[in-house]
């Protein structure tokens, strides 16, 4: 029996777990594949209150071993449901406790088309900033329409000989500031109200087939695509105790509870204005708090 499981360590789980250690409360951390979430692909971190700049990877290893010297109990397993009397289920064990916090966070958006799946790390990228040194002077990419997608197109075209921004519609939703950039950048090609529809290549990528809003479609020879179309969450197993919105992030009351007595929520997993660090941490301080002071007493 541990006093609280935290499911997911990114920054909302692992802060979940230092607040809780802090309060001597027995705590589990399940973790399906790394510490850190997200914010471990960042290259620098420069909007963290009292930290000026930072790696995302030094960030997250810094409080991940953090939460360890507390005393937080980690395992790398995958959460596949949580029973009505608080058991978690995993693909390997079951655990209990007397509150559960989720903060699973939510992951890359795929195009969901053929070899996209096989072309990972060989020519199809979610990271610009993690592999984007890969394709310095080669021709690359950008599918997306946000400020994400502009970052990785700004970033590029000062690695990569060519640069293709594609957005399925006619106008960005990223900021006017970055278009205007990306604008007056020579190596960067802006194709809108296209869709990518295949991937080509025998070991690696290198086409791509785009179709217009006519039906229209072009091949482009690319040596690397970055896919920036946005992120989602994985719910789904937990839908028996948490309310889901249309896109299925979780659903809370004040941001943390859940419709389940003792069922918490904290980070990007949730319904949120704001899916940035320094909220992820707000979430993961709050819900470890609530937990604590809802907890019964033995």
């Amino acid at each position: 029996m541990y006093d609280i499981i935290i499911i997911g360590a990114g920054p909302a789980g692992l802060t979940s777990a230092l607040y809780a250690r802090r309060a001597n409360k027995k705590v589990l951390v399940l973790e399906a594949k790394c510490y850190g979430g997200q914010i471990i692909n960042a290259s620098k971190i420069e909007n963290y209150p009292g930290i000026e700049v930072i790696s995302g990877f030094d960030f997250a290893t810094n409080l991940y071993n953090q939460a360890l010297k507390q005393g937080a109990e980690v395992k790398f397993e995958t959460a596949v449901k949580i029973e009505d009397d608080k058991t978690v289920i995993t693909n390997k064990n079951k655990y209990k406790a007397k509150a559960i916090i989720i903060a699973t966070g939510s992951v890359n958006r795929k195009l969901n088309i053929k070899n996209e799946r096989e072309f990972v790390g060989k020519g199809v990228s979610y990271c610009a900033t993690c592999d984007g040194n890969f394709y310095k002077d080669k021709i690359v990419a950008v599918n997306g329409g946000g400020n994400t997608a502009f970052e990785d197109a700004i970033y590029l075209s000062s690695l990569a000989s060519k640069v293709y921004l594609i957005h399925r519609n006619s106008e960005f939703k990223g900021e006017q500031k970055y278009l205007e950039e990306l604008q007056a950048k020579e190596n960067v090609e802006i194709i809108l109200n296209s869709t990518i529809t295949s991937l080509e290549g025998t070991d690696k990528l290198n086409k791509i087939t785009i179709k217009d809003n006519l039906d229209n479609t072009t091949n482009l020879d690319v040596d690397g695509l970055f896919i920036a179309i946005g992120q989602e969450p994985k719910n789904e197993m937990f839908k028996n105790v948490v309310d889901l919105n249309d896109k299925g992030y979780i659903i809370s009351s004040d941001g943390v509870h859940t419709k389940t007595p003792m069922i918490y929520v904290a980070g990007d997993t949730r319904v949120k204005y704001l899916r940035q660090l320094t909220t992820a941490v707000s979430d993961g301080s709050i819900a470890a708090s609530l937990a604590i002071k809802e907890m019964p007493k033995d």
